[in-house]
């Protein structure tokens, strides 16, 4: 991409709850928003708009919005906010979306297809088999094109196109061989208008890693017990693995140059904070729809396996959820 780089044409690929929020801020800074979506939040869409609810105040954006990526155009931007479960599926309609100079954002949680992309270890540029285990994802929707995001904001659908905000509203950007570049100062520019918290990061692995420290244990352990985070790090049993499994995770982090320099007592002081929270993970289990393990766990345990750190705290907790899910056919 030249410098004279403009992002005004933005496609959201995954209208659930962080892909609205994300397109009604975009469209409040005035780009041009379309929704690739489809069954009933499409049909919703085209109906209503898309509505955001925030307090007691819900706005409805009227956005172009389909099931074929034809009908979008070629975006400048794509913002990818789909489940880890679904992008093996979605990622050739992305590919169909992306022109010459189209650049993807992703909005997702995690460990993403492009992670190992920019980072100065042995394993840079080294595809990550548990989340993109036949290359086809990287394939549609090369790393080169990524700039990464970390979401900070918690929100639910409340019916198809109708998303929720109950807290937080931050989303960190940055590109995957750090520093900056044109392309990632067109977008700052305009999510600077978005009424978004907006963060640039000179490391954005370094942020998607630190998030991912948390969820990786209270998304699983949530699943398993049918319990907020509360009532999770209220039992001292459970408390202890959810650190074990945070200290090896650590161990990993320090090999890839992603140091830590929290105890896992500090991240609880955090989500204690948060009260009975209920996780996204949880949530999904409670929907019936696929949980995000390999993203969350198995491609931590893959990083493990690749710098020779020991994890049989999170390999059994990767044990425990996985057949957990597979019984509810979840997995």
């Amino acid at each position: 991409m030249g410098d004279n780089v403009v992002i005004q044409r933005v496609v959201v690929v995954g209208a659930g709850a962080i892909g609205g929020w994300l397109a009604a801020a975009l469209h409040k800074a005035g780009a041009d928003v379309g929704l690739l979506a489809r069954g009933a939040t499409l049909q919703a869409l085209q109906r209503h708009g898309l509505r955001l609810r925030e307090a007691d105040k819900e706005v409805s954006h009227e956005l172009r919005a389909s099931d074929q990526p034809a009908d979008l155009g070629t975006p400048d931007l794509v913002v990818l906010a789909v489940k880890a479960p679904a992008l093996a599926a979605v990622a050739p309609q992305v590919q169909a979306l992306l022109g010459p100079h189209t650049v993807v954002l992703t909005a997702m949680n995690g460990v993403p297809w492009w992670f190992l992309h920019g980072l100065n270890t042995p394993l840079k540029q080294r595809a990550l088999r548990s989340v993109d285990p036949t290359g086809d994802i990287a394939a549609a929707i090369a790393p080169e094109r990524v700039i990464g995001g970390v979401v900070h904001a918690s929100c639910s659908t409340d019916a198809p196109g109708v998303v929720r905000r109950h807290f937080g509203n931050k989303l960190i950007i940055g590109e995957p061989a750090g520093g900056t570049s044109p392309r990632l100062q067109a977008l700052e520019a305009l999510l600077q208008r978005s009424g978004l918290e907006l963060e640039t990061s000179s490391r954005i692995q370094r942020d998607i890693w630190f998030k991912l420290w948390g969820n990786m244990t209270m998304n699983p352990m949530s699943a398993l017990t049918g319990a907020t985070t509360d009532r999770i790090l209220g039992d001292p049993d459970l408390r202890a693995m959810v650190s074990a499994v945070m200290l090896e995770a650590r161990a990993v982090g320090e090999k890839i140059g992603l140091p830590i320099e929290q105890e896992p007592e500090d991240r609880h002081a955090v989500t204690a904070k948060l009260g009975a929270f209920k996780t996204s993970m949880l949530q999904d289990v409670e929907a019936g729809r696929p949980v995000e393990l390999d993203a969350l766990l198995g491609a931590v345990i893959e990083l493990g396996q690749l710098t020779t750190t020991a994890m049989p705290f999170t390999r059994a907790l990767m044990g425990l959820a996985r057949v957990h899910a597979q019984a509810k056919g979840l997995y």
